[in-house]
């Protein structure tokens, strides 16, 4: 992989009436967004679309231009509502083709009596795009510019990322620490967390309530990309919390 950036980012754009129905629930987008955590590349926002061409093409054009990568998920497959690869070429002014090459891998687990006319719409991708290989059906996704394009199923979707994760520019990793503050409730220490972090602009500080072992309870979480201030905003944080609690004694 490359030299580390700071500045890579990357959208995710979920494609399926049967995610926005409720009857698909989307298992992709934490992994995904795990996934390019590890690498450095900043999940910056994620969209799901209907499967309407007007709706993916308006949606690719945008993303694509925003980030670093776009990532999409649904709409390759065999069926008459699999226009993802159609809406892709579109929006890039491209040509789709028939690759030989996808044929070839399909007749590798089909006989060639099999490959009938709604096989064979999987083999279409844009001209000149390279594959994002499948190593569990064979069928690859593919690459064009900055977008990636992959299944929906999550297993086949997850060989796909580690298929083209030696391709991406790789950013510099987010440093994550989390320090929990049981028996302070968010509104004693609100002012003094904001006050913490307006010191510290490159760090991102958050507060996140919940309900366990019968009492309440916050983690503060504490993420940035420079160690030396990651560190400064914990120690901070930790010395507020201290303080508050020899208040609250």
């Amino acid at each position: 992989m490359s030299q580390a950036d700071h500045s890579i980012s990357a959208a995710i754009l979920v494609i399926g009436d049967e995610i926005l129905s409720g009857r698909t629930k989307d298992k992709n987008i934490g992994f995904i967004a795990d996934y390019l955590m590890a690498l450095g590349i900043d999940l910056r926002e994620v969209r799901i679309v209907a499967d309407d061409e007007q709706d993916i093409i308006d949606a690719v054009n945008a993303l694509r231009q925003r980030y670093t990568y776009l990532f999409t998920t649904g709409g390759i497959g065999p069926t008459h509502d699999d226009i993802t690869a159609d809406a892709i070429a579109k929006a890039l002014g491209l040509e789709l083709y028939e690759d030989p090459r996808i044929i070839a891998l399909m007749l590798e687990r089909l006989k060639p009596e099999d490959l009938n006319e709604a096989r064979r719409r999987m083999a279409r991708i844009p001209r000149g795009a390279d594959h994002v290989e499948n190593k569990i059906s064979k069928v690859p996704g593919f690459m064009i510019e900055n977008v990636i394009v992959m299944a929906g199923v999550p297993a086949i979707m997850q060989t796909m990322l580690d298929s083209v994760a030696p391709r991406l520019r790789t950013g510099a990793k987010m440093i994550v620490e989390t320090l929990e503050t049981v028996g302070l409730p968010e509104g004693l220490y609100a002012k003094g967390l904001g006050e913490v972090a307006a010191l510290y602009p490159s760090v991102s500080i958050g507060s996140y309530p919940s309900f366990g072992e019968g009492r309440f309870k916050n983690s503060i979480v504490v993420r940035g990309k420079d160690a030396e201030q990651v560190a400064a905003a914990v120690t901070a944080v930790q010395e507020l919390m201290d303080r508050l609690r020899a208040e609250q004694a």
